[in-house]
């Protein structure tokens, strides 16, 4: 099952997906400008190998639900990500805010 819905963080609009899987979710919240995902997010491939898209995003690990996700410190960011002010251990909902 796909679920989208939106999420609105201090007044700002987002899109949350969760792809329910067997044994598992994933979770991601975005606008038009990056997004933040759980664990399955491969940050190092999106630095390396995809880094003229210019991707900004962020991970965090261990979150099941789309609140957790917001809430949970971020374990690993993209250079992008990074660019804008993003940092490791910030909150989902304070990156998401740095993308508005």
């Amino acid at each position: 099952m796909i679920e989208l819905n939106p999420v609105i963080i201090d007044g700002n609009p987002f899109t949350a997906v969760t792809v329910q899987l067997p044994k598992t979710n994933l979770l991601a919240v975005y606008n038009d400008k990056g997004y933040i995902m759980c664990g399955a997010l491969d940050v190092s491939l999106l630095n390396e190998k995809l880094s003229d898209r210019k991707i900004i995003a962020g991970r965090a690990v261990g979150v099941r639900t789309i609140d957790q996700l917001i809430n949970a410190p971020l374990e690993s960011i993209t250079t992008e990500a990074y660019a804008i002010g993003i940092e490791v251990g910030m909150s989902g909902r304070d990156a998401l805010l740095k993308m508005v």
